[in-house]
């Protein structure tokens, strides 16, 4: 029997997701989270042969718990869930040797074909993902994003121009600039936006 473990914040998804797999011959679901910190706990205590992770979740992002069953060595085979492409994420994801990264929206055979190929060694993609994940060109300039990142931190803009000696004027210069390029509404949007894409 394949053991897994379901980290989903969404509790009807879970348990739809949980039943389901459960009604394969091979597969047993012997846990289920609400968050990455539930998740984590979880996966070390059972220390289930798959987890599904949700990318987005409270606490610790899928990719959160991803990186730290690196550092503490895990066996656990990690397949990401998730339900659009994100250039920011996909990187992380690879970079953090995930098993899968599959579209949450996918048939329930189609995931569970995913985690057989997975234990057999095999890294299993969404093709929509991968085409997804070509990045844009970034169009801020240098100035732009070490602005926009030191706004990220919380900072004013009356400290950004005393830490960048700049005036406030260019600063508030700086920002609108990046955020026409961005084609967001306001400050908040403009990081938000950036840091998913990987600009920052």
């Amino acid at each position: 029997m394949i053991r897994i473990l379901i980290a989903e914040d969404q509790r009807m998804l879970r348990g739809a997701l949980a039943l389901l797999l459960d009604l394969e011959d091979d597969i047993e679901v012997v846990g289920q989270a609400c968050d990455g910190q539930e998740a984590l706990s979880l996966i070390t205590t059972l220390q289930p042969d798959v987890c599904l992770l949700d990318i987005e979740m409270p606490v610790k992002t899928g990719l959160d718990v991803t990186e730290q069953l690196i550092e503490i060595g895990s066996i656990t085979r990690v397949i990401i869930l998730t339900t659009f492409a994100r250039p920011g994420y996909f990187e992380r994801a690879i970079k953090a040797n995930v098993q899968g990264y599959l579209l949450k929206d996918g048939p329930t055979e189609q995931l569970a074909e995913s985690i057989r190929r997975v234990m057999k060694g095999h890294r299993e993609i969404s093709p929509e993902l991968i085409f997804g994940t070509f990045k844009e060109e970034n169009p801020l300039n240098a100035r732009e994003r070490e602005i926009l990142s030191l706004s990220a931190q919380g900072k004013s803009a009356n400290e950004i121009s005393s830490i960048l000696h700049l005036s406030y004027g260019t600063v508030r210069n700086y920002i609108s600039e990046a955020l026409n390029k961005l084609d967001a509404k306001n400050r908040i949007e403009g990081i938000r936006m950036a840091e998913q894409k990987g600009w920052l």
